[in-house]
C-alpha cells in the first residue's frame, strides 16, 4: 500500500495528488492507495481519499505502507523516518501556488544532505521512476532532542549559576 500526505496547509496541493491518480490510473501504481487530500480541490478517481484523518489513522497508514509520500513539512516526513522508513518528499512550491514560499524544498534538502534517508522530489515528472525503483533503507532514525536537552539543561545551569 501506498499512504500519500499533503499535511493540513490550506493551500490545494492538487500537483501531487493528480501526479498520484495518474500513476495510478496509466498502471505505474500496482498497489493499493490512500490519499489525505487536505485542502486540494482535485477529487482522485483512482485512488481512496479522505480530506484529513486523525493523527491515530496517520500513524497507522504510515505503519502499514510500503511506500510513503508526503509534502515537505517536516513533522510529516520526520513521524515517517521515526517508522524507519524512507519517505518520498514532494516539496510545495510557491510557483504553483501550494505555500507561501519554497522553504519546504530548501528544508528537506538540508536533511537529506545531513544523511537523512528521504527521497527529494523537485520535479513532479520524476514520481513515477521514483516510486518504480523504491527500495526502504530502514535506517535507524536517530533524533537530536536528547542531545539538544542535554546541552539546554548545560547552558540554564551556566546562566543561572546553578555549576
Amino acid at each position: 500500500m501506498i499512504f500519500v500526505t499533503v499535511g493540513t496547509h490550506e493551500q490545494p496541493f492538487n500537483r501531487l495528488i493528480e501526479a498520484i491518480d495518474d500513476l495510478k490510473k496509466d498502471g505505474t501504481i500496482k498497489e493499493e492507495v490512500f490519499i489525505q487530500t487536505g485542502y486540494s480541490t482535485y477529487q482522485p478517481k483512482y485512488c481512496e481519499h479522505s480530506d484529513f484523518v486523525k493523527f491515530d489513522e496517520m500513524k497507522e497508514y504510515i505503519n502499514q505502507a510500503r511506500i510513503v509520500i508526503t509534502h515537505g513539512g517536516p513533522a510529516s516526513f520526520l513521524s515517517v523516518l521515526e517508522q524507519k522508513k524512507s519517505p518520498i518528499v514532494v516539496p510545495r512550491k510557491i510557483k504553483f501556488g501550494e505555500h507561501v514560499n519554497d522553504h519546504q524544498l530548501d528544508f528537506a534538502i538540508k536533511i537529506r544532505d545531513k544523511g537523512y534517508e528521504i527521497l527529494v522530489v523537485d520535479d513532479i515528472n520524476l514520481l513515477g521512476e521514483i516510486i518504480s525503483n523504491y527500495q526502504n533503507n530502514e535506517k535507524p532514525f536517530e533524533s537530536n532532542n536528547q542531545n539538544f536537552n542535554e546541552q539546554l539543561k548545560k547552558i540554564t545551569k551556566e546562566l543561572l549559576g546553578v555549576i
